[in-house]
């Protein structure tokens, strides 16, 4: 599988996150998204840096999840 292939799928993903109203802001940089698999917790340090609780974040460094934070965040500070 390509890894244009893999990056394809989480943008997917993240956007029907997003557009599915499963991402929500508990607080600043705080966020809980629900997933396919499960509800996980992504946070944004102070310095930016975006982490998430599921396991494919644990594995590769990025995911879905912290995909969707990003796009969501970007949306409400356009708004």
């Amino acid at each position: 599988m390509s890894r244009n292939y893999i990056h394809v799928k989480v943008m997917d993903k993240a956007k029907r996150l997003v557009r599915d109203g499963r991402v929500e802001l508990l607080d600043s940089g705080n966020y809980n998204v629900i997933g396919d698999h499960g509800t996980y917790n992504v946070v944004i340090n102070q310095k930016g840096h975006i982490a998430c609780t599921c396991p494919g974040y644990g594995a590769k460094g990025n995911c879905s999840h912290t995909t969707a934070v990003e796009m969501f965040s970007k949306r409400k500070r356009r708004r």
